[in-house]
């Protein structure tokens, strides 16, 4: 059956125009420079969306972003009613993004890369531009609707972050985004991401700090038998059997070679212990009091 193309009654219309005066992400919120990350392999091409306190480092190839990256000023943040109208955006064409019909009639949700919450601050109606900017389908990636303890601990992050970020004003800079592989099953015109990645950055003791997770949403079989799992949703036209969301502490180095991001300063930033980081050791979280800050 041919999946409907219209939009769903909520979906709201934006003009080119009306994003003109979107500034992005601010590479020097922190006082360190901290840039956008981009592809290392120069035939990766990504298109720079900016919007309000946040920008988006689309890939047009998978019609999904490969990076987010996004400043949190947790002392201004607003309480601004969640809203759910998705568009898309209209500096790229509707074909390279994955909109409705990939979420439409199965248990796939649209999964915020930049959490709704965290570029909602400042004066009333920056807060509410901001907010509104997240509902971008640009911003969004297709995630199992199960709720467990993994996915509570990964939408929890940012606000475990700025609890502990009082000594430095709580103020974040987070990077978000998909881990874009080859192997990634096929499903309505994209790939469904299996894994995605998060990494915070802050100050600390006037140093540049950092610390990397990763969320792991591959079916809890063996390899052959989720391949095989895989391969008979994909010719069946079924969403990928996909697993409960387990989340990681990494080191950051490890998010930088999983996804082929060049990560600028951030790898040498990470706050994970360095036997830790030499070891390539994956942390898996129970809770939060697992996550280690030094």
């Amino acid at each position: 059956m041919a999946t409907p193309l219209d939009p769903p009654p909520n979906t709201e219309t934006v003009s080119r125009e009306s994003l003109a005066n979107r500034k992005g992400y601010d590479e020097h919120f922190l006082g360190s420079t901290v840039p956008l990350p981009r592809p290392t392999d120069p035939g990766i091409e990504t298109v720079i969306l900016p919007y309000t306190h946040f920008s988006v480092v689309f890939r047009p190839d998978r019609r999904l972003a490969t990076a987010t990256a996004v400043a949190i000023d947790g002392v201004k943040l607003m309480d601004v009613p969640r809203n759910d109208n998705w568009r898309f955006d209209p500096r790229l064409p509707e074909s390279q993004q994955a909109g409705h019909p990939v979420y439409r009639d199965n248990p796939l949700d649209k999964g915020h890369l930049v959490r709704r919450l965290d570029p909602v601050w400042g004066p009333t109606a920056e807060a509410s531009m901001a907010n509104g900017d997240t509902f971008h389908y640009t911003n969004a990636a297709p995630q199992m609707d199960i709720f467990n303890q993994g996915k509570e601990l990964w939408q929890g992050l940012e606000n475990f972050l700025l609890d502990h970020a009082e000594q430095f004003d709580r103020k974040l800079t987070v990077f978000t985004g998909a881990v874009l592989e080859d192997s990634d099953p096929p499903y309505r015109g994209i790939q469904v991401p299996l894994r995605f990645w998060k990494v915070a950055a802050f100050m600390q003791d006037g140093d540049l700090a950092s610390t990397a997770y990763v969320l792991d949403q591959s079916p809890d079989l063996s390899r052959d038998a989720a391949a095989r799992a895989l391969a008979e949703a994909a010719r069946a036209g079924d969403p990928p059997p996909l697993g409960a969301f387990r989340t990681f502490q990494v080191p950051v180095a490890d998010v930088a070679e999983i996804t082929g991001l060049d990560l600028g300063p951030l790898p040498a930033a990470d706050r994970l212990p360095p036997g830790a980081r030499a070891a390539k050791r994956w942390t898996r979280l129970e809770s939060f009091e697992d996550i280690v800050v030094e």
